[in-house]
């Protein structure tokens, strides 16, 4: 199976810097999340001016727009107000999915912010990963020794005003942009190599609609046999009561 190789390098789950507690805030339809960070966390993707970091404070994530192979995911403030972020992310597996929102972050040098690097809504085994531009992603991948996802397209890394449409032309050029995998020596690789892929839709809609169609199967036993034992049985004791009433004449 191909996880996602760095899935369970020590330190890349940053307790300390996002609590998702009880009061956090959780949808289905657009996966909207409210996290607070501890502290300063570094985001990829396509950012309001002066955002390439955000400080430590609450944030609301939200699923913008999702296809089969990638999700473009949006950082809003609390209040939902401003749109911080809009983050190119590829579907990503873990082996146990929990009851809380899991963030997971790429360890940095002493003194920089930890990197964002994978968002899991709560009872999911597939989560976001973040895409981050070509030459952060080498950054990450040498300091962290594990692969780092990039696009080598050329999109916008800042923008003056926030994104608000999935039609938006950042947002078209995010999805068509082409994803590779950059490792800790450099070298550029597949996907393919380092990140299992999503089942396709149509086998999950066979696969639910197969199990529903199990659950209402009907019974495939005739009752006819049992109804001919039962109608022996009659016969035989009415043949049994007429001779005994003939014997007590």
């Amino acid at each position: 199976m191909k996880l996602f190789k760095a899935a369970t390098t020590v330190g890349c789950l940053a307790v300390m810097s996002a609590v998702v507690g009880p009061g956090a805030k959780a949808d289905e339809w657009n996966r909207k999340t409210e996290i607070t960070f501890s502290a300063p966390v570094e985001i990829p993707g396509v950012h309001l001016v002066g955002w390439g970091v955000l400080p430590a404070g609450t944030y609301v994530f939200k699923i913008l727009d999702s296809q089969s192979d990638r999700h473009i995911v949006q950082i809003f403030n609390q209040d939902q107000t401003i749109v911080y972020a809009t983050i190119l992310a590829i579907p990503n597996y873990r082996l146990k999915a929990t009851d809380k929102t899991v963030m997971t972050f790429r360890e940095r040098p002493a003194g920089q912010p930890e990197a964002l690097r994978a968002w899991f809504y709560p009872g999911r085994n597939w989560g976001e990963e973040f895409v981050y531009p070509k030459a952060k992603a080498i950054e990450l991948a040498k300091s962290e020794n594990t692969p780092v996802l990039f696009t080598a397209a050329e999109i916008p890394l800042e923008v003056a005003e926030p994104i608000k449409s999935a039609d938006a032309a950042v947002v078209l050029e995010l999805k068509q942009a082409p994803i590779m995998a950059i490792q800790p020596t450099g070298e550029e690789v597949q996907l393919a190599e380092v990140v299992t892929p999503p089942p396709a839709q149509t086998e999950v809609a066979t696969a639910a609609v197969t199990e529903e169609a199990d659950r209402a199967l009907p019974a495939t036993a005739s009752p006819l046999p049992l109804i001919g034992l039962l109608g022996l049985m009659a016969l035989g004791g009415a043949f049994a009561l007429r001779s005994f009433a003939s014997r007590v004449r």
